[in-house]
């Protein structure tokens, strides 16, 4: 028997074959074995045409290159900034990603980013769980002002942004607040209403728990427009 063995938002668990043949393409927590695909760990399918790809339903945030985070300022120093994203160990933001103006090396850093400070960046470089260098030059990137911030855990990030951001869209949406989700699990967000903020919280919080059943998206829009009335 060929062909795809599970349907989009299966659950799947280490060791099941979601599909045989050389039809469709391993991603992420699937591997090829022979002429099967297999999943190493927990988690949910996601399908995108010939591409099988895992969603994670438990596990640490491991940092990977060109991912989004949000990161806390622990030091600064002489060439830069030390973050806490998360992981074991330090993640570094030197001057020259610091910012898209030209920052000078005997410059006050603090001014830019101090101590306690939440700043979104990306991960440029991982060399080895002890050496990740990450910037804040970019679009979206750069320090977090005032606001709520909170963990989730990361494997349940891509439930809460949702396809093309329509998930954290939708709370957006209803609450007002602005939100920022990382992907190593730390949400920010900032609302004119502390009723509206702790509402966009119970909303990320029931993705959190429920991101593994389906109907997932009608169940948060119900929910919202119920605490809002609208």
């Amino acid at each position: 028997m060929s062909g795809l063995l599970v349907e989009d938002r299966n659950i799947v668990f280490p060791g099941d074959i979601v599909a045989q043949g050389m039809d469709y393409l391993p991603s992420g927590d699937i591997v090829r074995i022979g002429d099967s695909l297999i999943s190493t760990k927990i988690g949910l399918i996601s399908l995108n045409n010939r591409i099988v790809k895992l969603i994670p339903l438990t596990g640490p945030y491991l940092p990977k290159r060109h991912d989004t985070v949000i990161g806390c300022v622990v030091s600064i120093g002489m060439s830069g900034w030390r973050l806490d994203i998360r992981w074991p160990f330090e993640a570094n933001l030197g001057l020259a990603e610091g910012s898209s103006e030209f920052i000078q090396r005997n410059s006050d850093l603090s001014r830019y980013y101090g101590v306690g400070d939440y700043v979104r960046v990306e991960i440029t470089n991982v060399a080895s769980s002890r050496i990740i260098d990450l910037s804040a030059k970019g679009p979206g990137l750069g320090k977090l002002g005032s606001g709520r911030v909170f963990f989730v855990k990361a494997t349940r990030v891509p439930r809460i942004i949702g396809k093309q951001g329509s998930m954290v869209g939708l709370i957006k949406e209803h609450t007002g607040c602005r939100i920022s989700v990382g992907q190593n699990g730390v949400v920010w967000l900032s609302g004119e209403d502390p009723v509206k903020e702790e509402l966009a919280v119970r909303a990320i919080r029931m993705i959190e728990r429920e991101g593994h059943i389906s109907g997932l998206t009608d169940r948060v829009q119900e929910f919202l427009k119920k605490e809002t009335k609208i």
